[in-house]
Formats: structure tokens, sequence, C-alpha cells
């Protein structure tokens, strides 16, 4: 492999030798795969793994005396009764009521927030508003590490050589690891018991291989992208970027502020839209009751889209659901490959999901890179729209091909017979048969059920 310092690298996601497959992850070089994505999804179920791919997250710290009312007035979810070392799965919405963005929001002191996944729109929020809080843009200066499946907590213990049951479902602190002072944080996308470790980048490298090496003899795996995304859908997580873009162009003012910041919204400029949607992203945008993220919303204060979000809960019309495919009609789509006297249908079979990376196309007009792709499919039943599917995975554990749906909720009954539209418009079309399915697809204990007191203590 050729030396390191002559690749793109980027220290938030820790160089290893033992790659078998990189791509750009936005702006940064990151693994694909190590043991390929079959062993790799095996992890979280068996073992644990060891990922880096949220190296590429934005991070945003705000401080001050007006930091609570800031993300009361913009956030659907309650954050007076949050306590220093608590979460909130944070939840922004526009006038429409539509997801802006959505991530993690930690209390990290009385005044002080520190938030994954919200940058830039919080950013501009911030701005907009008259606060006495300042809003600091950590990305590139902190790595996020995930540790995730049965045997985390042993890993992080033997790394930490210190005892982390302490540590309950959604809460985090400080310990050191490698020498470092890190943050640990029991929350992750496995489904399983999960933990996130976060730290300064320049202890990175350090912090990941006294992990790695903490937890090999415990089945410790490498987790690349690929196998990182499988799990979202599986374990009944909806992700943007994957399942859903936001709306950003959709609000002038934040327009504006993007086009004025080339690069900043890298992660969701003019993605590429695939599938039988079609071309109106509009039609891919969603609600905290579209993801089944209803509970998330406190309507004790006024935040932004409330009034909106109100007419909603009224009647709401979808939800989300597993989608089980039929396995003949995805053999035929792949067979028509082959047939040689017929137009084939668009291939499903050369990748387990449909995260695409675009490798960067640059607009003349803004300057902003457009990296993302989104694969959505029209969901039909009787012959009527009801909704769409998207996060197409497969499992390996379950020998099954899934998506999420977002269906309207008289469908949504668990052996309800649907039909996803594979292929793009103007292309041959295939209508695959699925069936409404558990959600989430994923049968195992859950990070917030799992009891530790059952685990050893291993420091």
């Amino acid at each position: 492999m050729a030396d390191p310092a002559m690749i793109p690298f980027n220290p938030v996601i820790p160089f290893h030798g033992d790659v078998k497959s990189f791509a750009m992850l936005g702006p940064i070089l990151g693994p694909m795969e190590y043991d390929g994505w079959r062993e790799e999804s095996q992890s979280w179920k068996n073992s644990a793994y060891l990922g880096a791919a949220l190296g590429i997250s934005p991070i945003y710290m705000v401080k001050g005396p007006d930091a609570e009312r800031f993300f009361s007035e913009h956030f659907v979810n309650d954050f007076g009764s949050l306590e220093v070392g608590g979460f909130r799965h944070g939840i922004m919405c526009d006038e429409q009521g539509r997801i802006m963005m959505d991530g993690v929001v930690m209390r990290t002191a009385p005044d002080e927030f520190y938030t994954c996944w919200l940058f830039p729109y919080i950013d501009y929020a911030l701005s907009m508003g008259s606060y006495d809080a300042v809003g600091e843009n950590l990305y590139g200066r902190r790595f996020l590490f995930q540790v995730a499946g049965p045997r985390s907590l042993e890993v992080l213990e033997r790394a930490a050589k210190t005892d982390l049951h302490d540590i309950k479902f959604g809460r985090h602190r400080l310990t050191t690891i490698g020498g470092a002072e890190v943050r640990v944080f029991r929350l992750g996308m496995a489904g399983s018991l999960a933990y996130e470790v976060h730290g300064d980048v320049a202890d990175g490298q350090q912090v990941f291989n006294t992990i790695w090496e903490a937890g090999r003899g415990l089945g410790l795996k490498k987790l690349g992208q690929v196998a990182y995304m499988l799990n979202h859908t599986e374990d009944g997580f909806p992700q943007a970027y994957y399942h859903f873009p936001y709306p950003w162009y959709e609000d002038p003012g934040f327009a504006a502020y993007l086009d004025a910041r080339p690069g900043v919204g890298w992660m969701n400029y003019k993605p590429r839209l695939l599938g039988s949607m079609g071309d109106d992203i509009r039609d891919r945008y969603v609600t905290p009751f579209d993801t089944g993220w209803e509970n998330r919303i406190k309507w004790d204060h006024e935040f932004v889209g409330k009034k909106a979000l109100q007419e909603m809960a009224k009647a709401p019309k979808r939800t989300v659901v597993t989608l089980e495919w039929d396995a003949d009609d995805i053999a035929d789509v792949y067979a028509s490959q082959f047939r040689g006297d017929e137009e084939p249908y668009d291939p499903i079979s050369d990748r387990p999901n449909d995260i695409r990376y675009d490798p960067g196309t640059l607009d003349q007009e803004t300057g902003q890179i457009r990296t993302f792709t989104y694969h959505a499919d029209k969901v039909l039943r009787d012959g009527r729209e009801i909704g769409f599917s998207s996060g197409r995975a497969v499992s390996q554990t379950y020998h099954r091909m899934i998506s999420l749906g977002f269906i309207e909720r008289e469908s949504a009954k668990l052996g309800t017979g649907v039909v996803v539209l594979w292929g793009s418009p103007g292309s041959r079309q295939k209508e695959i048969r699925a069936t409404v399915a558990r959600f989430p697809y994923l049968q195992v204990e859950r990070n917030d059920q799992v009891d530790v007191e059952k685990i050893p203590r291993l420091c």
C-alpha cells in the first residue's frame, strides 16, 4: 500500500493498512470495507465493532446564558429538564413541519451543549436570533468513534482500564483511553448495546489503536461505511442522507447562507435523485410523524414548526415500517441483466444497499460540491401510491432484502402486502412485491434495555 502521507487521509478517520476499499466520504477519504460487509455486519450481533465512519460528523458547540432558550425555540424537544450528562435526539423543523435537521444534543455544562449532525442549520438559526450565546464549529477538530455490540462495554473497559458500568443509556461522561481524555456516551446505531467515544482529533489515532488492541481478543471487528449504513435500516433508525433529504433549499434565507459559504452544506447539496420517486425532491421530505419520532415532540413550549405539527397531529398521514422484499421478484430483476433479448431493469444486485457517494461534482455557479445521492422508490397498494421506500439493505443475519417504508398509516399493519416500484422514470420498471414486516427488523435486546450488571467487569 502507498505511503499514507501520499494519500488524502484526514485524522478524524484514523489510518489502518488493512482496508479492502476506500471511497470519498464527502471531503474525506474513508474505509468502505475491512473484512467485507457480510462479516462486518454480524459484528453488532455477535461481538462488537469499532467504527470511525462518523469522523465526518459536523460537530458544533453552543455556549452561553441563553443557550437553553435557543434550543427550546428551535427544536421540538424539551431542554428545560435535560441534565448535564444527558442528551436529546434533537429535531429542527421548518414552518411546514418538515425536518430541517436532526442529530444528537449533549448537555456538557449548565450553559453548554455539544451537538452532532446539526450544523450548518443550527449555526444559521443561531445567527438569525438575538441570544446571549455563541456557537463554535468543531468540524475536523474532534473525533467520534463507535463501539457497538454485545461485547462493546468489555472492550471499552479494557481500553479505558476503568469501570464504565455506571454509564446508563443516553448518558455520557469523561474518562481516559490511551492517555487521552475522552467522552464515553452510551448511544449508537447498532440496535444492540452501543457506545460512542468523543475526543480531540490529535489523540484520535492513539485512542483508536488502544481500543482496537483491547478488543482484538474479544472478537472486535473494524467497521467500514458499507456495513455501517446497513444497520440503519435493519435496526430501525431512519437516517438523513440515506433514507430522506432535508428541505434546505426550500428556505430562501438558509439557501443564501449556504451559497455564501461553499462547502459547508456538502452533505445535502443538490443530491442526485435515483429511483422511481423521480426528480421532485419535495416528494422525499419527511416530518417527525413520518419517521415515527412524534414522541420527541413536547408541546409545552413555542418552537419553529409547532403550528404545522399540531395540525398534523390531529390526523398523521404516514409512519415508518420495515418492508421485506419478495425474493423471486428480486431474482427476476437480477436475471434480466443476462437474458440478452430484453431491456434489463435497473441493476439491484451489485451492492448491498443504495447509498452512493458522488466523487464530487462542482457547481460552478455557487462553488458547492455535490456528494450524495438519494434512492427512493414509490410504494403502491392496489395500484395506488401510499408512500415511498428507501434505504434498501441486504440483511446478512436474516438473509432478506429489506427497506424502510414511509407509508400511509392505514397500510402499516404487520403483514400487509404492498409493491415497491423499482426503476427510474423512463426506464423499464418492475413491481416488486413486499410485505410490511416487524419494526425494527433486528430482534436483539435494545441498548436502552440491556442490563449491564450481567456483563463482566474487565477493567
